[in-house]
């Protein structure tokens, strides 16, 4: 007889809430809760307490928000570093789950885990090489090729690219506090709020921010193409949701590409098939992988 599948928790870290599962992967979750991130301590603290009522569990996986140290041999792996969440800087994340929990533990950014469940489960199933982008309260991405996640001292900061400024958007100085008008922000949630005052779906379909957010996101797309040749380029996160950006990102995309590409716009950018868990989902195959 087959051996029975381990059991595995995973966690989803993110700025606002923390996404917790139990089961035997995403397809056979037994388990799942969510709780609001506060303070290192409290969150924790109820995060561990959801996995005991779970005995036996062979390994958890991590995505979390970054920054973080991804690299095993460094001396702060498992911590998240310098954040702009209050409280989370140097927070040992994985080594105070690890050590309460006695399970060996599987840490890395959220969406690297999200990038690695759409490439082995979801979207971009078919691809050798294929990127994950949440655009969202930051804007951060993973890279996948032959089914493994991308990244060498670090790990990818795609929010952190420049932009070229579109004409009509010059006044802007940007939001991200160490950047400015990096593509973060520049696109991201919070900066569409700061600039126009509500965000990108509350504001009229003919506003002229719609067309400006499809333009950067567009070129940040274009770019990953000429830099990386990826077969897919899945886009999720709160600002996707809004009506038309979608669309509006492709066919930007394919008017700005001058048809250089092998591929077409239309078939490398996609929407993330296993939204809205494609991160705890990436959580178990990392937990799955660990063991």
């Amino acid at each position: 007889m087959p051996a029975e599948a381990p059991l595995l928790g995973a966690i989803e870290a993110g700025g606002t809430k923390f996404v917790l599962g139990v089961g035997t992967g995403a397809d056979a979750i037994v388990d799942q809760v969510q709780i609001p991130t506060r303070d290192p301590e409290t969150t924790l603290a109820e995060t561990i307490a959801f996995f005991r009522k779970h005995p036996g569990l062979a390994a958890i996986g991590i995505g979390s928000f970054g920054p973080l140290e991804r690299d095993r041999s460094a001396a702060k792996w498992g911590h998240i570093l310098a954040t702009p969440k209050p409280g989370w800087s140097d927070c040992d994340l994985a080594g105070t789950i690890a050590r309460a929990l006695g399970v060996p533990v599987a840490f890395d950014t959220d969406v690297n885990a999200a990038a690695l469940a759409e490439a082995r489960l979801g979207a971009a199933r078919d691809a050798k090489v294929s990127v994950y982008v949440t655009i969202g309260t930051g804007i951060g991405g993973g890279v996948i090729a032959d089914g493994r996640i991308v990244g060498g001292t670090g790990h990818p900061e795609l929010g952190h690219m420049r932009p070229r400024r579109a004409p009509d958007d010059r006044e802007f100085a940007g939001h991200c506090p160490f950047h400015g008008d990096c593509l973060e922000g520049l696109a991201s949630g919070p900066a569409i709020i700061a600039r126009w005052g509500q965000s990108l779906s509350h504001l009229a379909p003919d506003h002229d921010a719609h067309g400006i957010i499809a333009g950067y996101l567009a070129e940040m797309c274009n770019t990953l193409r000429a830099a990386l040749a990826p077969d897919a380029i899945a886009l999720g996160g709160g600002v996707m949701g809004t009506p038309g950006l979608f669309e509006r990102i492709v066919a930007e995309a394919g008017t700005c590409d001058g048809g250089y590409f092998a591929l077409s716009a239309e078939k490398v950018i996609r929407r993330p098939a296993l939204a809205p868990i494609s991160g705890l989902a990436g959580a178990f195959l990392l937990a799955a992988d660990l063991l």
